[in-house]
Order: structure tokens, then C-alpha cells, then sequence
């Protein structure tokens, strides 16, 4: 059976194991999630659910997502986000999930968003190599060098390395351990570390690698 829930990354510790070995492990505050909405076969064409985790002032949302929610009557939720579940069929709009869906030792992937890093370089964002520090370097050791010849095709593909924005971007950590479950703080300690900063939202839910 697939679970799922939003949740929102607290932090990193270490617990200790019944071997008495240190255990690295994120904690992630899991939901309560609600229901906002449910996907049938018969009229969407698969089975899936809509979760809804915390709650937004009313001002701070716009028309059309106000009206998706109210018309659930589940309350106004900040964050909103679709999992295809086989067992979609057993869960109704308005239902709560919670941390104590999943339990310790099920294998799970974690989606977040990255910490952002800014403006970056070539070296630091595409681990390019730098050019020599002595005869005729120049002042670009740190540049990203030639890009191809310039008659044909006189031009530069897309996805050439290069500076930019670095960091931002949606990254998921597959096949990761539940050590520990709290269903009283809706608290889940994942073994490892997951993407994104204190505070950044993430997605859980059971690991598609073959076990």
C-alpha cells in the first residue's frame, strides 16, 4: 500500500539505535494533512488524492483557490499537493492524515526544494575545472573556457555549463529509512539527510525502488 503526506523539515539530530550506534536522522513535522480532494477513475481517469497542510488567512489567497477550498468545506490550506495512491478509493474529502500513517522501517523518498545559493560560478554550480594559474592564464582561471568553434554552428546549444542561479530546483532523495515515528507532535525522524532548508516544505511518500 502507498502512503503519503506533506510535511515540513525541522532539522537534523542524532539518535541511538538499540545497538547503541549513532544514527543521523532529519526530523520532518508530518501534517495533519486533510482530504481537499479526490480523483476517481470513472471521471479523471485514475485514482489519486489533493492533501491540504496548514492553515492561511483568507486575505492571503486568491479567488479561485479560495473557491477550490470552500468548496471541499475543509478549511483554507496554504499548501496543496496531488499523490496518485492505489488506495485512493478508501480515503474521502475532509479525512486527516497524519504522521502515524507511516511506521518505522518503511522505505520512503523525500521531494523538496533545494537551499538556493545564488549568483554562482561555473567551478562551484558544473564542478568545472579552473585553468592554469601560471603562463598565459589571464585573468580567467574561473571562467568556463571555449564552447566550440565559431563558424559552424556559430551559436551555443542549450545546456551548456555556465554561470547562474544556483540551487532552487526540486530534488528527490529516494529509498530513505523511518527510524522513528511521533503520532502525539505529528514528528517523523528520517534516517539521512533531505533537501532544503529549516522550515521548507517536503513530500513524502513510499520509496518506487524495488526492495
Amino acid at each position: 500500500m502507498k502512503k503519503a503526506i506533506i510535511g515540513k523539515k525541522v532539522g537534523m539530530t542524532q539518535i541511538f539505535d538499540e545497538m547503541g550506534k549513532v544514527v543521523p536522522v532529519t526530523v520532518i513535522e508530518a501534517g495533519p494533512c486533510t482530504v481537499v480532494q479526490k480523483k476517481t477513475a470513472e471521471k479523471e481517469g485514475y485514482l489519486s488524492v489533493q492533501l491540504g497542510f496548514e492553515d492561511i488567512k483568507e486575505r492571503r489567497m486568491s479567488q479561485p483557490e479560495r473557491g477550490h477550498l470552500e468548496k471541499a468545506g475543509v478549511g483554507l490550506k496554504k499548501h496543496l499537493k496531488e499523490f496518485k495512491l492505489d488506495n485512493a478509493a478508501d480515503f474521502n474529502v475532509g479525512d486527516e492524515i497524519k504522521a502515524d500513517m507511516f511506521t518505522e522501517g518503511d522505505k520512503i523518498d523525500v521531494t523538496g526544494i533545494s537551499r538556493g545559493k545564488g549568483f554562482a560560478g561555473v567551478i562551484k554550480r558544473h564542478n568545472a575545472s579552473r585553468g592554469r594559474m601560471s603562463h598565459g592564464g589571464g585573468p580567467v582561471h574561473r571562467h568556463a573556457g571555449s564552447m566550440g568553434p565559431g563558424a559552424t554552428p556559430s551559436k551555443i546549444f542549450k545546456g551548456k555549463i555556465g554561470a547562474g542561479h544556483m540551487g532552487v530546483d526540486q530534488v528527490t532523495v529516494q529509498n530513505l529509512d523511518v527510524v522513528k515515528v511521533d503520532p502525539e507532535l505529528n514528528l517523523i525522524a528520517v534516517r539521512g539527510a533531505i533537501p532544503g532548508p529549516k522550515g521548507g516544505i517536503v513530500y513524502l511518500k513510499s520509496t518506487v525502488k524495488n526492495n
